[in-house]
């Protein structure tokens, strides 16, 4: 792709991005109480394989603006692929897909040097539908998320917690997570006035976890309120986001003091809100690996 068109990717999508901040809407923590669908990360239809990063944001958005029911997705042609097809008239919903190919003077160049060819990303835009806007799928096809159980303590979430073999300690009035000893501290449950947000704060302060230099080692060097502190920020919110929604918790602003902060960034670059995404899916990702450990533990009891 072209540089220019590149560029103008990153543009339009942060330029939507900053458009919902500035109104006081949050991308990452929809109004999913005037959703339709269930809460749960975006997944392909045809291939059950969840959307990640930017991709979560732009397709959360469209469910709660179309009122769709459901959050699987599918290509024209993967509709056509399991005997069903996109209703006439429908718009579908621009999406993008990161790649990295080694242009051909960088290969002649590799080539006469000797040296490894070094590879380019672009991005590549493509249209989704939403299950809701086809007909003839089959019924497998529009999969919903499980309700939560009744009781404040969440089961799952618990075990999820405790499947991470973090150091957790219950105390005090703050959470933080301290990346030089490597534990999270966070309030008693009962502390919290919604008892819901203990478990919104556990995965924010998870979400840090995932960065220290044993796991995925992001830059966590940043003081309170510089650019590296804040946008560490940024993918710790997006990552609770993420883990809450694929364990049906509705996700909320943990941090909404961030705000005018998360838009400074933003603004400056276009690609920001691109890479914390995608920080964001690799922690949920690296949390949510965990839920086989908790399930085998269950089991076990």
């Amino acid at each position: 792709m072209p540089e220019r068109k590149r560029e103008t990717v990153y543009q339009e999508v942060t330029d939507r991005i900053i458009s919902e901040l500035e109104q006081g809407r949050v991308p990452w923590v929809q109004p999913w109480g005037k959703a339709k669908a269930g809460i749960g990360l975006p997944k392909n239809a045809a291939t059950e394989r969840a959307y990640s990063g930017i991709n979560i944001l732009i397709l959360w958005g469209a469910v709660i603006d179309k009122g769709y029911a459901a959050q699987h997705w599918l290509t024209f042609r993967q509709a056509l692929s399991l005997g069903g097809h996109v209703r006439k008239g429908e718009r579908g919903t621009t999406v993008v897909y990161a790649d990295r190919f080694i242009p051909k003077d960088e290969q002649q160049r590799a080539a006469e040097v000797g040296d490894e060819p070094q590879a380019v990303p672009f991005l590549k835009r493509f249209t989704v539908f939403n299950v809701a806007q086809c007909d003839d799928l089959p019924e497998r096809v529009h999969g919903g998320a499980e309700p939560l159980p009744e009781r404040e303590t969440v089961p799952h979430a618990e075990a999820l917690i405790a499947a991470t073999g973090a150091d957790f300690r219950i105390g005090g009035e703050r959470a933080f997570y301290v990346p030089g000893a490597d534990y999270i501290q966070v309030p008693p449950q009962p502390a919290f006035f919604e008892q819901i947000n203990y478990y919104r704060t556990c995965f924010h302060e998870l979400g840090h976890w995932t960065g220290h230099a044993s796991r995925l080692a992001r830059d966590l060097s940043g003081s309170f309120g510089c650019k590296t502190y804040v946008r560490e920020e940024l993918v710790a919110e997006m990552a609770s986001a993420f883990v809450c929604a694929s364990l049906g918790i509705t996700p909320t602003v943990r941090h909404a003091d961030y705000l005018g902060s998360w838009l400074e960034v933003l603004r400056e670059d276009n690609r920001a809100i691109f890479r914390a995404a995608s920080h964001a899916s690799k922690a949920a990702d690296y949390l949510l690996a965990f839920r086989e450990t908790a399930g085998a533990a269950g089991a076990a009891a």
